[in-house]
């Protein structure tokens, strides 16, 4: 792995930036409940966690059919967004992380750019990183691929060696590695840690901690 100086931080939407990640494992849980594919929390993070919305229905497709694998999607969508409008905040620490940051910064994430304008923007983050945010629609493949780390860091002119990841999902970490960025994996959300440890990769429990990291400290 690298050790040159870091010029780019790639950060992670949900999970990462806003506290939604948990949200999406209880709703998961709800919708598997209701439509006949029984989950754990557990096992809705490892299946649906920091994964392309293409990855997702496929599974459930294989599971239960495409019809239903539609529905599933519609109201997931439907509640997700109910669920933020009632009230959703930044990542605990995130924005004393982000006052503290020197480097350029974007996002890259699974979601649609709708569905960042809605999160970003009840979080009061979507100005912040305005014109630097990038989805996995703009790629033809999703996490754990590499494509949408290399397609931001291409977007922003910046060599993938020089790129940090900010990520909080096991797919996303795997992104990060084949992209051959370093990897900062945040371990305060519903993944488990050791789920996240690899090589050339950092795990941490508190953004506040992250522009130290960062910097090597």
């Amino acid at each position: 792995m690298t050790t040159r100086p870091i010029e780019l931080v790639i950060f992670d939407c949900d999970g990462v930036l806003v506290d939604t990640e948990r949200l999406a494992v209880r709703l998961q849980v709800a919708l598997g409940a209701e439509l006949g594919w029984p989950l754990t929390a557990e096992e809705a993070v490892e299946r649906f966690i920091g994964r392309a919305k293409e990855s997702i229905l496929d599974q459930i497709t294989e599971r239960l059919g495409a019809e239903t694998a539609a529905l599933w999607w519609r109201l997931l969508k439907q509640r997700h967004r109910e669920a933020v409008d009632t009230g959703i905040d930044a990542v605990d620490g995130l924005p004393e992380a982000l006052a503290a940051l020197t480097l350029p910064s974007c996002v890259a994430s699974s979601g649609s750019h709708e569905k960042m304008r809605h999160t970003l923007g009840r979080t009061g983050l979507y100005d912040y990183f305005a014109g630097r945010i990038y989805s996995a629609s703009e790629v033809s493949r999703g996490k754990p691929a590499p494509d949408l780390f290399l397609h931001a860091a291409r977007r922003m002119g910046v060599d993938p060696a020089a790129c940090a990841v900010v990520e909080d999902s096991g797919p996303g970490v795997a992104a990060a590695r084949a992209a051959g960025m370093r990897a900062f994996a945040y371990a305060g959300g519903p993944t488990p840690a050791a789920r996240l440890v690899g090589p050339g990769t950092t795990v941490f429990h508190d953004m506040r901690e992250l522009p130290g990291l960062l910097a090597g400290r």
